[in-house]
């Protein structure tokens, strides 16, 4: 009789989750900074190879809304794999591609795995991990919410001088091989038994509704957002969704379930966390230009610059347990909103040029005090979740932050775009429009702005039930997990 290895479930799901989660995270970026390079290889203009990411992202508003009732009615372990398989089938695709259509084909079937892979994998690790164990394990998950978006630059600029800008999708791949034979090993199947038909109406309006609004958001800045392609493709897009949310409201099982906004928590939690992605990625879409732009930096050097960013996250996750017990825990996400907003003003009035190391300062310190309410409204948001709503919860969760993310970068983008005025020398002679990015820095301030007032909302009583979970723990199963990852 073979004997069957026994691992910890708790261990198999965070390195399961963790490992697909940094790959999926980290394609957010790399694809970036390799994009001039593919136009050289390709022979085509700049401009064209916007699609390659259009297309990833379109995909990923139509599968993203679907996933959570994916996984309830044919098994989480089943569909985070079989995504996980799609995702890492198509990056390997993606590096075989010899030319643009090809490969924003591939990257259309990579945001397909990549939208049901996020919010049915979140939904996996938080039925797992009980709300007294969240504290804990979300120190893990700052891995690939946070820094996995920083180091992706860093990595795509290193493929792209010293390798080929194909290795930027072949990374992916034997780490997915290897999370996937883990999961198939080792992972447990989980199906809610009541989660009936699938939604129709529903999922055809936000696979039109929210794949158009991600189109207008992200080619906007670009074309002109008074461009009647962009205006009709928004004005349509929002009709739908709106549409759908009036849907959604009505039907008893619905794809994307909005009655879970009546939760006070969860809704306030949802729309700081969205406002956060969209100042952070904000941060992460402009000042990687702007410092390129004005120092004639790689995208090497440019990523680099920003990684200590990504250092402080790091180091947060590992404060959080001794700021929890010095602070509440609605304490800590508007002190480290209120933070990061000043820092972000800052580095917008000092701008790039100013002490390479004072910079360095200031980005490892947005990523300390932004780290902190991360973490914090990661391992709260779903306190008052019930396992058999997790699954939508998750979905809800992960397609606000979708928006906010992609919202960010739009309204930053058209603010360097619209801002015409302010030109200085950069280092190499050329001029450069500082002006425009110290105001597009200062919107994701703004950004960050509108998460504290939600934040200043919060009173420690909404956390008691975090609170009282926290001061009777179970016995301690899951520090092996953690360890594990550390």
């Amino acid at each position: 009789m073979k004997a069957r290895i026994q691992l910890d479930p708790k261990l198999v799901v965070s390195i399961v989750y963790v490992a697909a989660m940094f790959m999926v995270s980290m394609d957010g970026t790399i694809v970036n900074v390799i994009l001039p390079t593919i136009s050289k290889e390709f022979n085509i203009e700049p401009s064209s190879t916007s699609g390659i990411n259009v297309g990833y992202l379109v995909s990923l508003a139509v599968f993203l809304p679907v996933a959570g009732w994916l996984g309830d009615r044919f098994g989480t372990k089943k569909i985070f794999l079989v995504a996980l398989g799609v995702f890492t089938a198509a990056s390997l695709l993606c590096g075989f591609a010899n030319n643009l259509q090809t490969l924003n084909l591939f990257r259309v079937l990579q945001g397909a795995g990549g939208g049901v892979l996020t919010p049915v994998g979140m939904a996996i690790l938080f039925r797992t991990f009980s709300a007294e164990e969240r504290p804990k394990v979300s120190r893990s998950l700052v891995l690939p919410i946070a820094f996995a978006p920083a180091i992706g630059p860093i990595v795509g600029g290193f493929f792209a001088e010293q390798l080929s800008w194909r290795w930027a999708f072949y990374i992916n791949v034997p780490f997915g091989i290897i999370v996937l034979l883990f999961g198939l090993l080792f992972l447990k199947e989980h199906k809610e038994p009541a989660t009936g038909r699938l939604d129709l109406p529903g999922f055809l309006l936000s696979a039109a509704g929210f794949s158009m609004l991600m189109y207008a958001l992200n080619i906007g800045p670009s074309k002109g957002w008074s461009s009647p392609v962009i205006m009709y493709t928004g004005f349509v897009g929002l009709v739908f969704v709106c549409s759908f949310v009036l849907i959604e409201l009505r039907v008893n099982k619905p794809m994307l379930d909005l009655r879970l906004l009546t939760d006070r928590l969860f809704r306030t939690l949802g729309i700081i966390s969205l406002f956060s992605m969209a100042g952070l990625l904000g941060l992460l879409f402009v000042f990687p230009l702007m410092y390129q732009n004005a120092t004639n930096a790689t995208p090497l050097e440019s990523g680099l610059a920003t990684f200590p960013e990504a250092l402080g996250l790091m180091v947060a996750s590992r404060m959080m347990p001794w700021t929890s017990k010095k602070l509440s825990i609605h304490q800590v996400i508007w002190i480290g909103l209120l933070l990061t907003t000043m820092i972000f003003s800052l580095i917008s009035i000092v701008g790039p040029t100013a002490n390479s190391w004072f910079v360095r300062v200031l980005l490892f310190s947005v990523g300390l005090c932004l780290g902190h309410t991360v973490v914090a409204v990661q391992f709260s948001t779903f306190t008052n979740i019930t396992s058999a709503s997790m699954g939508r919860a998750t979905t809800l969760f992960n397609v606000q932050n979708r928006i906010g993310s992609a919202f960010g970068v739009a309204i930053l983008a058209s603010i360097l775009g619209a801002v015409g005025n302010g030109f200085v020398e950069t280092s190499g002679g050329a001029p450069f429009n500082l002006e425009s990015y110290q105001f597009a820095l200062f919107g994701s301030a703004v950004f960050l702005i509108i998460a504290l007032l939600f934040a200043l909302s919060l009173r420690k009583e909404d956390f008691k039930a975090v609170i009282s979970k926290q001061v009777t723990p179970k016995p301690s199963h899951i520090e092996p997990v953690i360890r594990g990852r550390e």
